[in-house]
């Protein structure tokens, strides 16, 4: 054995549009790595009362605050240097985007 890569990835937080009540939001996950990606999670945790109200793309739970989205059947595999992203609606609006991080298997 030994050697070896090791899977990674990032993800980037947007806001798509806000409307005071709501917004949407778009997560840009990228296979940082050399090896193709079988699968990816992506954390993050609101500052506020935010929940997700509907999510494509991916599938997630939220417990309080903290928000776990995993990829759907279609985007999990990655290649290297390849990037998917994934959508949601949240509520209430007018909240600071949280720092996400990803994880890679």
């Amino acid at each position: 054995g030994g050697g070896g890569t090791t899977p990674a990835c990032s993800a980037v937080y947007a806001v798509s549009s806000d409307w005071g009540s709501g917004f949407n939001a778009q997560v840009t996950v990228t296979n940082t790595g050399t090896t193709a990606l079988k699968s990816w999670k992506v954390t993050w945790t609101w500052s506020g009362s935010q929940k997700v109200t509907n999510m494509w793309n991916a599938t997630y739970t939220q417990s309080g605050s903290s928000v776990t989205a995993t990829n759907a059947d279609h985007n999990g595999s990655i290649p290297a240097g390849g990037s998917t992203s994934f959508g949601f609606g949240g509520a209430p609006g007018g909240g600071s985007a949280p720092s996400v991080s990803c994880s890679a298997a």
